[in-house]
């Protein structure tokens, strides 16, 4: 690895000649942790002059901590800290740590109860992964990505790394402007789009900008508890609404709205409800947005995988036929690209976007224009359409295997319908100890996703959300296989 400028603090370094003092400064770095066994240091003649001495003070200083056991020198290869250090107990040793050791542990004030926990996403691991229902990194479009990438880079020169417009490259928003009036009957232009770093960012400043402690927002019972979170930071309370084949249960918005309560937005995900991929009904769908219209409540519309549509046609979003201005449409490509390619859109009317475009420029300004200049070009050049073609493709192709392996080997014991869409498939799971399947499951190294976790109030249901996008043909045989030999007695 290259290496940078060593500072050394000859300022807290004790008295005496010069190159005493700079290697007394080195072995107190080395004895509390600064330079690390093997930590290579810079050759004399640098060293010298980032110090502004004479070479011959530091070749002094260096052949002292080869004495003292600190150092080891190379003359072909130059000099590194000792793997084995000296005793820093011995009273011989004249040097004392006096920086810190490392990083404190912990904060020298309060910092009150811990709202956040864990970082939502975990490092990925060597494991099959049917849980959820994420795409499959693997086939990202990763050289014409990069070559794209270069050339926005080469394009756009200095201009393209200044500081730019919060709401988003304007290449990339016109490029989905035209993706979505074409194919979700989104009639958008540039100007009514805000890009953002993924669909999570999105919801988070929607929720911002909407809502406080006095709001309240109904979700979907079962549904995506990120954006739950997201949406509770802003302080609103979440109000639940049921879920079944149909989508989100209108009439019980209706009677909460009746009954004198309000809402100041509704998310849901009609296409493929997240997690059950029920679709919701065309009648629910226009009570839903008469009902937002006359109590004047916004509808937040994740339509996360609306490429992802294996038969029939896609149903077409419910921004595409409002006209009242209820609805925030809230999309992203990291479905269609790759998790990592962070990014998003949000189309709204514009009094919001701007307010959400103020915000995100406090937080994040701008997004990085590069990566979306090449995405923009990308979609332009008809790559991402044919990208997206592929993994359709292949999507469908898992989506087979799986419900082929569930029904041979699972059959008895879980009910399905093949989704006409989407990334996960809902299983029926009666008279399962699931929580206990699904150790089973990670013990052998195959992740599964249950009820509970989608569940508002965390209970379980006898259902599964099983994965088919990330994961390989061969690799949901195998991990079927492990479904079925861990599906033992005791768990039954």
């Amino acid at each position: 690895m290259a290496q940078w400028s060593l500072t050394v603090d000859l300022e807290r370094a004790e008295g005496g000649p010069l190159f005493a003092r700079i290697a007394g400064a080195l072995a107190d770095d080395i004895a509390r942790g600064r330079l690390h066994p093997g930590a290579r240091l810079p050759g004399s003649r640098r060293l010298a002059s980032e110090l502004g001495v004479h070479r011959n003070t530091v070749v002094a200083a260096f052949e002292e901590l080869v004495a003292q056991g600190w150092i080891r020198s190379d003359p072909s290869r130059g000099s590194f800290v000792c793997d084995d250090l000296p005793d820093r107990s011995s009273p011989a040793l004249r040097h004392q740590t006096r920086g810190r050791s490392h990083v404190p542990r912990r904060t020298a004030y309060e910092l009150g109860p811990d709202a956040w926990g864990e970082p939502a996403v975990s490092p990925p691991t060597r494991r099959i992964a049917m849980g959820g229902g994420m795409p499959d990194p693997r086939m990202a479009p990763r050289v014409l990505l990069a070559r794209a990438y270069r050339r926005a880079m080469q394009q756009h020169g200095a201009p393209g790394l200044d500081y730019a417009d919060s709401h988003g490259h304007h290449r990339l928003r016109e490029a989905l402007a035209d993706m979505l009036s074409t194919t979700r009957a989104v009639a958008a232009e540039a100007d009514d789009i805000l890009i953002t770093r993924g669909s999570q960012m999105a919801l988070w400043l929607i929720g911002q900008v909407l809502a406080d402690s006095e709001s309240v927002v109904g979700v979907e019972s079962f549904g995506y508890r990120p954006a739950w979170e997201a949406l509770s930071l802003a302080g609103a309370t979440l109000q639940p609404f049921e879920v079944d084949a149909r989508g989100i249960d209108v009439d019980a918005i209706a009677g909460w709205l009746d009954a004198g309560q309000r809402l100041r937005a509704l998310y849901l995900t009609p296409h493929h409800q997240y997690p059950t991929t029920a679709t919701l009904a065309p009648e629910r769908r226009a009570r839903l947005l008469e009902l937002a219209r006359r109590h004047r409540f916004a509808i937040i519309e994740d339509d996360y995988d609306n490429e992802f549509h294996y038969e029939g046609r896609p149903v077409l979003p419910m921004a595409s036929v409002d006209s009242a201005g209820s609805v925030i449409y809230v999309g992203t490509l990291s479905k269609v690209l790759a998790p990592g390619i962070r990014v998003g859109w949000v189309v709204a009317p514009r009094p919001l976007l701007r307010r959400m475009a103020a915000l995100r420029s406090r937080i994040d300004r701008q997004g990085d224009h590069v990566l979306q200049a090449a995405v923009a070009e990308l979609m332009e050049d008809g790559e991402v359409q044919r990208h997206v073609w592929r993994m359709k493709r292949s999507y469908a192709k898992r989506r087979e295997v799986l419900c082929q392996a569930l029904a041979a080997q699972l059959g008895e014991r879980l009910h399905f319908d093949p989704p006409s869409g989407g990334m996960a498939m809902w299983v029926h799971a009666p008279g399962i100890d699931l929580r206990g399947w699904q150790r089973a499951c990670a013990e052998r190294g195959v992740d599964i996703s249950i009820a509970a976790q989608y569940a508002h109030d965390g209970r379980q249901r006898p259902w599964l959300r099983l994965g088919f996008a990330r994961a390989t043909p061969e690799e949901l045989r195998q991990g079927v296989d492990v479904m079925a030999e861990t599906l033992g007695p005791r768990l039954r």
